[in-house]
């Protein structure tokens, strides 16, 4: 059974009628037809005819849509997001007013505006040009400045331009340090010096500005002269490297012979006082023997005259190659090899050998020596000891 049909009772089905009234989903022109008759004094309709009810609520419902959408984009306009390298300034109707971190935030869109700053990415440019040095010389240098924001909001509003800013201000460093320089120095073994003081320069000037900026490096990248002086230069430059090497070779042949000489005037003193040591222990045992001596002398002073002349003869011929023969007659036939004899005293052991010969004394003679070996045996030896 339809829900129009009519009942037993004479009363309909519809189920949205139920008790007598009509309770049915609400009709969304009605909806929006009351919606505009509570605001239609706001948006200047009046509660009059059925055409004119009908025009203002058209109206009204298109304002209030339109408002709704405006509202919706509005909210959704504000959200952004900050990268993880970055800090958000906030302005708010044009003054700074905080700062957020990494992240997704959301704004009063046309009150607040945002504005992202890099404050972890090390930042670079190069200035380079023609700079006159302090001898008069002019010379092309090329500088390379790293550098990275520290302050957000200094680097915004604390200068117009922060970056142009510290150009102009390298610039000015760079031709200060330059003019205060000679050409050599920037050209060759100055060039170290001149990247310091730039850089002190330069943290000079930018200091009293402000400006959220800190310095990480100054390079210096390339000093050269015109192109039309070019080649002398580089002779010049050439010429000085080889001065430079010469030097360092130099040293190093000195720290090579200074050891040397060091050990060689080590052996020597050492040689000397070994020299000195060996003639004290000479000239000590020289006086102990003569010491000794002197009793032998005292007690019989002929044999010890004697025999110290023999020793003395006898030290004095092994050292010559003269060879004396004592013949008292002339019948016998001696052979001498002489020439053997020199030979042998020119070798390199310095002293030659010799034939001794003895000639034949008489009886009596030797009567009269007997006594005197008798003495030297029972006297003292050669050491002058007993």
């Amino acid at each position: 059974m339809a829900w129009n049909e009519p009942g037993k009772n004479g009363k309909d089905n519809d189920p949205w009628k139920q008790g007598g009234r009509d309770q049915g989903p609400p009709d969304l022109d009605e909806v929006f037809r009351n919606f505009g008759k509570k605001f239609g004094g706001v948006f200047g309709g009046k509660g009059g005819g059925t055409s004119g009810s009908s025009g203002g609520g058209s109206i009204s419902t298109l304002l209030l849509l339109a408002i709704i959408v405006a509202g919706l984009v509005w909210a959704f306009s504000g959200f952004y997001t900050i990268k993880e390298s970055e800090r958000g300034v906030i302005l708010r109707f044009g003054q700074y007013h905080s700062e957020v971190g990494s992240g997704i935030h959301w704004k009063p869109t046309f009150i607040d505006r945002v504005t992202p700053v890099d404050v972890t990415s090390v930042r670079s440019f190069r200035t380079d040009g023609f700079m006159l040095t302090q001898d008069q010389n002019l010379v092309r240098v090329t500088f390379e400045i790293q550098y990275r924001v520290f302050d957000a909001r200094s680097y915004l509003f604390a200068v117009v331009n922060a970056d142009n800013s510290l150009q102009e201000a390298t610039d000015a460093a760079l031709r200060f340090v330059i003019g205060h320089s000679l050409m050599d120095d920037v050209l060759t073994r100055g060039r170290e010096v001149v990247r310091q003081n730039t850089r002190q320069e330069l943290e000079t000037i930018i200091t009293p500005y402000q400006m959220g900026l800190n310095l990480v490096d100054v390079n210096f990248r390339d000093a050269r002269p015109p192109e039309e002086v070019r080649d002398a230069f580089d002779d010049a430059i050439a010429a000085q490297e080889d001065q430079e090497r010469f030097v360092r070779e130099a040293e190093a042949y000195a720290r090579e012979i200074e050891p040397r000489a060091r050990g060689q005037v080590n052996r020597v003193m050492q040689e000397a006082e070994a020299y000195r040591q060996q003639v004290i222990l000479r000239a000590q045992g020289e006086v102990a023997r003569f010491e000794q001596l002197l009793p032998e002398y005292i007690a019989a002073p002929r044999v010890t005259r004697e025999r110290l002349y023999i020793e003395a003869m006898e030290q004095v011929y092994s050292n010559t190659s003269k060879v004396m023969v004592d013949v008292t007659s002339g019948n016998n036939i001696m052979y001498l090899p002489l020439d053997q004899m020199i030979k042998g005293g020119s070798s390199g052991s310095g002293s030659s050998s010799a034939i001794p010969v003895t000639p034949q004394r008489s009886s009596q003679d030797s009567q009269n020596t007997a006594p005197r070996q008798d003495t030297l045996r029972g006297g003292t030896n050669r050491d002058g000891r007993r």
